[in-house]
């Protein structure tokens, strides 16, 4: 058990920005003290700006910083396990980025080597400890809508202006060598990891992924059928190439007694349809969206508490993207 914990971030960029990174500092017995990223200038500018006293070029030298007890990698996932594991080595826990890594066998070597050296591992899908998320949680379990029968995903968004450009040079997030897929894999991975929280372990997925517009390497339509062990089923559609008039992002739950409607992404309103009424539902996100799931994490390692998001469910994610894409 740490008394307390002193970040480092391996990777200080968008990410972690608003985010993130601020809330490291924001929280009792938790601190930010070292950043890192491979553009020297960039890492020093956002130590500035954060108020952070130890910033790198090189990931092994924030990783051997005596100061600093526990690591957040913030990396493009193709470094996740490299990172992770030299660090988990050094007995230092970490806090990875989503997806996990780039495929369920490295997330299991990375839970291997958490396991071996005692060292805990943590997956910022933070939506498990979002106020948001929380409620649909409680309103199942109430039984508000009854025995959930099945659930509905739909992400259907249009390329950015950078993907339709002539002269249009893909972002790391469309090349499968190093984020493990594409849009696909950078959402639905917090999809299907929100919805084992919710109803529990899914059995079986299957599916159909095809680059269908030529914009860049990864896939930009999949659709999925999925079976929880409960006997819930899903399906899911997930387009990254429609007209902006199609756009579309929703969720609903349907039960025996009703309906539950919610954003993934844009969130704040929840709909609650019954036979008697609709009831919608306003749930601000905080500052810094990850800022609830980092105060589990830092419960965790003081011995105080525990963290919803740990490799093993991380790495249920991975593998549920891996069923869904593989034919």
């Amino acid at each position: 058990m740490l008394d307390t914990i002193k970040w480092g971030i391996i990777g200080c960029g968008d990410v972690t920005e608003v985010k993130s990174g601020p809330a490291f500092s924001r929280i009792l017995d938790s601190e930010l003290v070292a950043v890192m990223r491979r553009d020297g200038a960039k890492a020093a500018d956002y130590a500035q700006r954060h108020g952070v006293p130890t910033w790198y070029d090189q990931a092994d030298d924030l990783l051997n910083d005596p100061e600093v007890n526990a690591i957040y990698v913030a990396t493009p996932p193709d470094t996740h396990k490299e990172y992770t594991l030299k660090a988990l080595r050094l007995g230092k826990p970490v806090y990875v980025e989503k997806p996990m890594a780039l495929n369920t066998a490295e997330c299991e070597e990375m839970v291997r080597v958490s396991k071996e050296t005692g060292t805990p591992l943590f997956v910022a899908y933070y939506r498990r400890a979002l106020p948001y998320f929380l409620k649909i949680k409680e309103l199942v379990e109430q039984g508000v809508i009854g025995d959930v029968r099945m659930v509905q995903v739909t992400v259907h968004k249009s390329p950015s202006a950078e993907e339709t450009a002539p002269s249009a040079q893909p972002k790391w997030r469309v090349l499968p060598e190093v984020s493990g897929g594409g849009h696909f894999h950078d959402l639905a991975s917090h999809q299907f990891d929100f919805l084992e929280f919710l109803l529990g372990s899914i059995r079986k997925a299957e599916g159909v992924a095809r680059n269908q517009a030529g914009l860049y390497p990864a896939d930009d339509a999949v659709v999925a059928a999925f079976a929880f062990e409960s006997g819930v089923v899903g399906t899911g559609s997930w387009c990254f190439t429609v007209p902006k008039n199609q756009q579309k992002e929703e969720t609903y739950l349907l039960g025996s007694k009703g309906k539950i409607t919610f954003s993934f992404f844009e969130m704040g309103k929840l709909t609650i349809e019954t036979e008697q009424n609709t009831e919608v539902l306003t749930i601000a996100a905080p500052a810094h969206i990850q800022q609830p799931l980092i105060e589990t994490i830092v419960a965790a390692l003081r011995g105080e508490g525990t963290c919803p998001s740990t490799g093993e469910t991380g790495t249920r994610s991975s593998m549920i993207l891996d069923w869904i894409t593989q034919v």
